[in-house]
């Protein structure tokens, strides 16, 4: 087996141990320099990157190497782009020594954007862009197109339309694409730009370090310079004063002179635990844009897209236009997951060399299928429904008859019909053993409502991306 073919096999059990989504934060960047004398060399972007892996993985990385070959007893993780070294090297991670065989480019990085660096990654400061996360590469459906439209406006605006821009979402829903694709563009349209992206982790991270070593002015200059500052994943600085105190200052700093201000979290700004009310206020002044649980036809969509790109990347790659329905029916919890999905099904397919079926596809994915297999219970669709229309939960099973409270209930009803299996009189006696034709009678309703009123319509459709996604509404 070629070395690349032992690295592959490397990063794909990486991978399955610990997650697509911890796999993505650390380890997507690595790349493999090449071997010698029992050491094999791998490089990363950023100093803090390397440390992190070294500190928490520089054991299991050494094992994985020994499985595929005895001969690799020791792994050397280097930074690229010139960085300097640590002071301090684990026993296990040793410096490279001569005679190294080199490994060829990984595909990936060939296919990188052509784009300026701002200069602050190689300081270490920022963190990498990937480069498949681009405007192109990102697939638009109702429940981002809103996102993805304020996204290319501040990419593409030659001034700061509104400030900031607040992308908030579950988990893999594209909001990290989006804040790298928004890099890409400003980076290849206005490269003078000073773009930096990086996530609060390492905003705090980069704080920390200033104080520890009484430098906090070049921290405030490096980050107070920028023409861009993007952080993703702002939710990570909950309840650290100081950290927040910091950001306060140079988020205002930046707007007060101008400069373009992009955040993401998992949460709209007033639904920010644990953040000073300070802060809430000030992120919530530009525009808030909400990417919600993606619907059926935007998963296949993204398995589409992703199929292409697998079959101009690595071949001719045959994948039935079942197997993509059906993976974008059964994975719902978010866009990583179900990306994840494909590629093991793909992987799979070319290990083995068996043709990509249903039967294969269902065999291979037992276990996300089981666990995305999420049973919807018509007591969760009546909490959730009371929650979005702001009722009492005891008002959906009562006998009131007032507007305010019927509609809800009615739309309750039409979900329990749409979302579950159980018959029209079980749905009944859920809501006060109410008759099944006041049921059939709401159902009706609610669907003739749908096609007349935009309003609701819109209600019911995000409310069954919701419960179909696990997601309460913010």
């Amino acid at each position: 087996m070629s070395l690349n073919d032992q690295w592959r096999r490397v990063r794909a059990r990486l991978q399955a141990e610990l997650g697509e989504a911890t796999f993505n934060s650390w380890f997507k960047q690595i790349d493999l320099i090449g071997v010698g004398d029992g050491r094999v060399m791998l490089s990363v972007p950023t100093r803090f990157i390397r440390n992190w892996i070294v500190s928490h993985y520089a054991d299991r990385l050494t094992k994985l190497w020994a499985d595929e070959d005895e001969g690799f007893a020791r792994v050397d993780i280097l930074v690229a782009a010139g960085e300097p070294k640590p002071e301090s090297v684990p026993e296990s991670i040793e410096e490279p020594s001569r005679g190294v065989r080199p490994a060829s480019a990984p595909a990936e990085s060939q296919a990188a954007p052509s784009a300026i660096p701002s200069g602050l990654e190689d300081a270490g400061v920022g963190a990498p862009l990937d480069p498949r996360f681009t405007f192109d590469a990102f697939v638009v459906g109702k429940s981002n197109e809103l996102a993805h439209a304020a996204a290319r406006r501040v990419a593409e605006a030659t001034d700061v339309s509104f400030n900031p821009l607040f992308l908030y979402g579950g988990v893999g829903l594209g909001k990290t694409h989006l804040m790298h694709a928004i890099a890409w563009e400003i980076r290849t349209r206005q490269p003078e730009r000073k773009v930096l992206y990086l996530s609060a982790e390492k905003f705090m991270y980069q704080f920390v370090r200033a104080l520890r070593f009484k430098d906090t002015m070049a921290f405030k200059q490096q980050f107070r310079s920028v023409d861009v500052l993007m952080i993703d994943d702002v939710q990570f600085i909950s309840g650290k004063d100081s950290t927040q105190e910091e950001f306060f200052h140079t988020f205002n700093a930046l707007i007060d002179h101008n400069r373009q201000v992009i955040i993401s979290a998992d949460r709209s700004p007033s639904d920010l635990d644990g953040i000073e009310e300070r802060i809430r206020s000030r992120l919530g002044w530009g525009l808030a844009a909400d990417i919600h649980p993606t619907d059926y036809e935007l998963r296949l969509g993204i398995l589409q897209a992703k199929a292409d790109d697998m079959m101009q990347k690595n071949g001719p790659v045959t994948i039935p236009p079942g197997v993509l329905e059906f993976l974008a029916h059964r994975i719902v919890s978010n866009v990583r997951e179900l990306e994840g999905a494909l590629k093991r099904v793909v992987a799979y397919a070319s290990f083995v060399g068996r043709p990509i079926t249903l039967d294969m596809s269902q065999e291979v994915l037992r276990d996300l299928l089981r666990s995305n297999d999420r049973k919807i219970t018509i007591e969760e669709i009546q909490r959730r429904v009371a929650e979005y229309y702001n009722v009492r939960l005891a008002d959906m099973l009562s006998a009131r008859r007032a507007r305010a409270v019927a509609r809800p209930r009615q739309v309750a009803m039409y979900l329990a019909k749409q979302l579950t299996s159980r018959s029209l009189p079980e749905i009944g006696r859920k809501f006060g053993g109410r008759d099944h034709t006041t049921v059939i009678h709401a159902v009706r309703k609610i669907d003739e409502l749908c096609h007349l009123d935009s309003g609701i319509e819109e209600d019911v459709d995000l409310l069954r991306r919701m419960l179909e996604g696990g997601h309460a509404p913010n």
